[in-house]
């Protein structure tokens, strides 16, 4: 492979700096809890379905609890204490909530073991499924053989879960590797998770368990007549996070974006809610075998490719860490980037070259995900296929992991079936023609591209090592990422945070970690 020099003691300092800015959030991940973490709970506990209302019964059960002002030790013991004194089931338990038909807060006494029992045999059940899906996964890639790389990605956007099976169907067929669903537009600021299968999304659609049964299902069928595995990905992220986690892993999705900072900065999420439940997010998704993919390449959306190209590499390692620190392994972390430079620049394809290269070298194990041209994407769709392609033969030469393609219609419309069409045939030619060209070639240590690739690397050491010192708190509300200013009490979602009580039990946290080895 094409490969930089890169001083070796930049990278020790850069990974030290981001582990200690990591490391400094664990009084947030063992003493407080979320109301989001604990409808996952439920959720794994067997609680689905909504109110005529539509208000899912999960929050139905916290938000009980919560008005008073029971939440502090968990909605487990509460909910296998019922389930005993009555002999119901935790689904029935919520129905009953839902009708207003039991008190959670008054119920009679029962033994401690009884109640641990339950929730230890509902645990083990649960987490027995999750190991099987991923086991399924693993077992049709050893079938149908390893993902390319990069592996080729395209959405499916219409809003209508029936519609994206019939464009996934298609683009699976075209050559695609991964099918994204994306998301309708806010839905991340839902504190609730809709039921259901969706026929009505606007820019997207709606993350819902039923939708994901239904894409797995028809992608899984796509699988057997194209004899390779087909991928499914999703958004683990937003208000409720875990929650989507949890449904994409009970369901066999095979990538979640799944982050943090994409939240705090891009959605105005609150930064204490968000880290906390993508901590717990984050497990799940590494019992779960599922890729995590990071939305650094959102950065350049804001910002200067050139000028900012250092805060992408500081994110790239805080993600890493945050992710070591919830049991995710490299090889399932899909760090972003983007090619997002201004054609204009002069010598604007060895900026990328420089910054692509450098990502690959300080994660090689990650299936990093590439992002397409779109902030200077304009009406001229021949110019945008242009660019598309000079990000392919960038994404190719350096062998990112995920290529997520560039539509030239990208400024204009949803792309069409055709849009996608070109996207894949493009993506397929340049990988073709240019697969092994990187063995051919060298750079010159005093090369513009490896002097480039050391000085993003410095100001991105220098940067972690102040943030490390003043706290990643203070750096986001001075608008040190992506140039948005974001307070560490500001933003959606803070209420839904509290301290744990003195007995406060998740029956799954502690069997995760131990699974994980952490």
């Amino acid at each position: 492979m094409l490969k930089l020099e890169i001083d070796p003691g930049l990278k020790q300092r850069a990974r030290s700096a981001a582990a200690k800015i990591a490391g400094s959030f664990n009084w947030l991940f063992d003493e407080y809890s979320s109301l989001t973490i604990e409808r996952t709970v439920l959720r794994f506990l067997g609680i689905d379905g909504a109110l005529k209302d539509g208000k899912p019964l999960p929050n139905v059960v916290v938000d009980h609890l919560h008005a008073k002002q029971a939440l502090a030790n968990g909605t487990a013991i509460p909910v296998a204490k019922a389930m005993l004194s009555g002999n119901l089931t935790a689904q029935s338990v919520a129905e009953a909530v839902g009708r207003g038909d039991l008190d959670l807060t008054n119920l009679p006494s029962v033994p401690p073991q009884e109640i641990f029992e339950v929730l230890d045999g509902l645990s083990a059940k649960m987490l027995k499924h999750i190991r099987t899906q991923r086991e399924t996964r693993e077992q049709l890639f050893q079938r149908f053989g390893p993902r390319r790389v990069p592996a080729i990605y395209v959405i499916v956007a219409t809003g209508n879960i029936y519609e994206d099976v019939v464009q996934a169907k298609a683009a699976a067929a075209e050559g695609a590797d991964i099918i994204a669903v994306i998301r309708s537009t806010a839905q991340s600021l839902l504190d609730y998770v809709p039921y259901g299968a969706t026929t009505v999304g606007f820019g997207g659609t709606y993350a819902t368990q039923e939708n994901f049964r239904i894409m797995r299902a028809a992608l899984d069928e796509v699988s057997e007549d194209q004899q390779r595995y087909i991928s499914l990905t999703n958004y683990a992220s937003g208000l409720c996070m875990p929650e989507i986690a949890a449904m994409g892993a009970m369901e066999r999705l095979d990538l979640m974006l799944n982050d943090a900072m994409y939240g705090i900065l891009f959605r105005d999420i609150n930064p204490k809610r968000t880290l906390l439940d993508q901590y717990f997010s984050r497990m799940i998704n590494a019992c779960a075998g599922i890729e995590i993919q990071t939305g650094e390449d959102n950065y350049l959306t804001t910002s200067d490719a050139v000028e900012k190209a250092y805060t992408v590499t500081a994110s790239q390692l805080l993600n890493e860490q945050f992710a070591l620190l919830s049991g995710v392994k490299p090889e399932k972390m899909g760090l972003g980037h983007a090619y997002e430079i201004d054609p204009e620049l002069e010598s604007s394809f060895s900026y990328e070259l420089a910054h692509a290269l450098l990502t690959r070298e300080l994660f090689p194990d990650s299936p990093v995900k590439y992002m397409p041209p779109t902030k200077f994407a304009s009406g001229n769709i021949f110019k945008t296929h242009l660019m598309d392609a000079m990000f392919n033969f960038t994404g190719q030469l350096t062998h990112q992991g995920v290529q997520l393609l560039g539509m030239m219609t990208e400024a204009i419309h949803t792309p069409h079936l055709a849009d996608r069409s070109l996207a894949i045939e493009n993506a397929q030619y340049i990988f073709k023609a240019v697969k092994d060209l990187d063995a051919s070639l060298s750079l010159a240590p005093d090369s513009f591209v490896n002097t480039r690739a050391n000085s993003v690397l410095r100001e991105a050491v220098e940067f972690l090592e102040r943030v490390a010192e003043e706290g990643l708190f203070t750096a986001m509300a001075r608008g040190e990422f992506a140039d948005i200013k974001r307070p560490e009490n500001g933003g959606k979602g803070l209420d839904g945070v509290f301290r744990k009580g003195a007995d406060y039990f998740n029956p799954f946290l502690d069997k995760m970690k131990q699974e994980l080895g952490l």
